[in-house]
């Protein structure tokens, strides 16, 4: 049960960092909308959107990580997996599973490696790129988590089921 309710945590955990990172959505689309409309009838872009747009969809992507994980929203070769036996189907998904565990982990605490040793600003809005380090760290580690949890699911599932 202990698994369990540490599951919940890092799914409710997961799914509150996807919800941050829609919370940048809308902006990014008006900035890109009113810089559009600036270049194009007034011939005056807004400075600095495409730094900020790269940071915009970095938050994005890297919060809503975890969360598609959770939701089984990567791609996946499942077609492939629906044609073998049960048995064999669960040893792909269980061996996947643990690569997918070492990558991770290898790009999670190269992310902290960086974003400790990190001390430049973006060229044009002098933005630090620390903070977007450790973001790299901090949802590496959720996504992790969320791997980790599968594991310990698909280890504990019955064959055949």
């Amino acid at each position: 049960m202990r698994i369990e309710a540490l599951k919940k945590k890092i799914n409710k955990l997961s799914y509150t960092l996807c919800k941050g990172g829609m919370f940048f959505a809308i902006p990014l689309m008006f900035l890109t909308t009113f810089d559009v409309i600036g270049r194009s009838f007034f011939s005056k872009p807004i400075p600095g959107t495409i730094e900020i747009s790269e940071y915009m969809l970095t938050i994005i992507i890297l919060l809503g990580a975890a969360y598609t994980q959770q939701i089984k929203g990567h791609v996946g070769v499942d077609f492939l997996l629906r044609k073998l036996p049960p048995n064999k189907a669960r040893i792909i998904q269980i061996s996947t599973t643990i690569l997918c565990i070492i990558v991770v982990s290898l790009l999670t605490f190269q992310g902290l490696r960086h974003a400790l040793e990190e001390r430049t600003v973006s060229d044009m809005l002098r933005i630090p790129q620390k903070p977007f380090r450790f973001l790299v760290f901090v949802c590496g580690l959720l996504l992790l988590l969320e791997f980790v949890a599968d594991l310990l699911e698909l280890l504990r599932r019955k064959e055949g089921k």
